[in-house]
């Protein structure tokens, strides 16, 4: 089985608004591998300079580190008035930065519970804005020699990411991929192991995050938990990823709140034409074996506003954890002396 690297998201220590060399030596003091930099904290963009993204790879280099950037979007409209936006240039100053700093992956996030917002314009559409968009931006993705990497969140399914790209005429390999957020699939309707085997070649970067279901009023509740202690099975999902046969870093995204999923809401579900009752089922399956656990006092649902007093010691201890699970498989397929 092919190593991983173990590292962060900067997101999961936002509370501490550390600097980008503050998050570094945060990282390499707690026995990580690297940092994907989703977002630097307000005040600081205009530091991101040539010299100082440069100074920042050479203190990822000197300390072991891999580096992986963020800033990125793809979707062409603004998500609080649905009104178009042009993320060109958004996206070429990411790129630029990352070719300042030695990183191929830039992950992208345009943010959004567009299927909980009854304004939000229908999903083929925002398909079609994308991938007109993406399109048009492939060419200087490619001419920097970095990956937009989709990160699975709130706006696609697997099913449409799928659909985006063949819209798009992109293939694996090329400028565009996916950043593999573990716990957003259980909050897309989408068991995490199915989600990852549909999206598998497209893979560029992972947001490893831990999260389980839980029985709601409207039907399920999705909440982050810390890594190892809840429903998304890493093993499995590991031994997919394995396969690919390219490194990939494991970066951890973790932070607290939760998210309602009305499933019984015949509007809200319709929203999600392909899911099967099969995947339904799974769902509600995991989601019995999460009120199991809560009960148990295994895990719990930890509010947004609890994690700036919590965040630091449960990072350190989701690195910890999946370093271990990492370790463990690795054992696992030695042969025999």
């Amino acid at each position: 089985m092919q190593p991983f690297r173990v590292g962060i998201d900067s997101y999961s220590l936002h509370p501490l608004q550390l600097s980008p060399f503050g998050v570094l030596n945060w990282v390499k003091a707690h026995n990580g591998d690297g940092v994907q930099f989703t977002e630097v904290q307000p005040g600081k963009q205009a530091k991101l300079n040539a010299v100082y993204l440069r100074d920042l790879a050479q203190s990822a280099r000197d300390m072991g580190l891999y580096l992986e950037w963020g800033g990125g979007q793809h979707m062409p409209f603004d998500t609080a008035t649905w009104k178009p936006k042009d993320v060109l240039p958004i996206n070429e100053t990411a790129a630029k930065q990352a070719s300042s700093l030695g990183a191929r992956i830039i992950r992208s996030c345009s943010g959004g519970l567009m299927r909980w917002d009854d304004k939000a314009p229908p999903t083929e559409v925002l398909l079609r804005e994308t991938a007109r968009a993406l399109k048009d931006q492939m060419s200087m993705l490619s001419d920097y020699g970095v990956v937009l990497a989709i990160e699975l969140h709130f706006e696609f399914t697997t099913f449409e990411l799928l659909r985006l790209f063949e819209m798009c005429g992109a293939e694996p390999g090329g400028c565009l991929g996916i950043c593999l957020d573990t716990m957003n699939l259980l909050t897309m309707l989408e068991e995490p192991v199915a989600g990852t085997e549909r999206i598998l070649p497209w893979v560029v970067a992972v947001h490893a995050k831990d999260g389980a279901l839980v029985p709601g009023v409207r039907g399920l509740i999705s909440f982050t938990t810390e890594l190892g202690s809840g429903s998304v099975d890493f093993k499995r999902i590991l031994t997919l990823l394995a396969t690919m046969g390219t490194p990939l870093n494991l970066s951890i995204e973790d932070h607290g709140g939760s998210f309602n999923l009305p499933v019984f809401d015949s509007t809200f579900l319709s929203r999600f034409p392909d899911l099967t009752p099969w995947e339904l089922g799974r769902l509600f399956k995991l989601a019995y074996a999460g009120h199991a656990k809560i009960v148990g006092k295994k895990i719990t649902i930890l509010a947004r506003s609890e994690w700036p007093g919590l965040c630091e010691d449960r990072v350190a201890r989701d690195l910890q954890n999946l370093k271990g699970i990492v370790h463990q498989m690795a054992e696992t397929k030695k042969p025999p002396v």
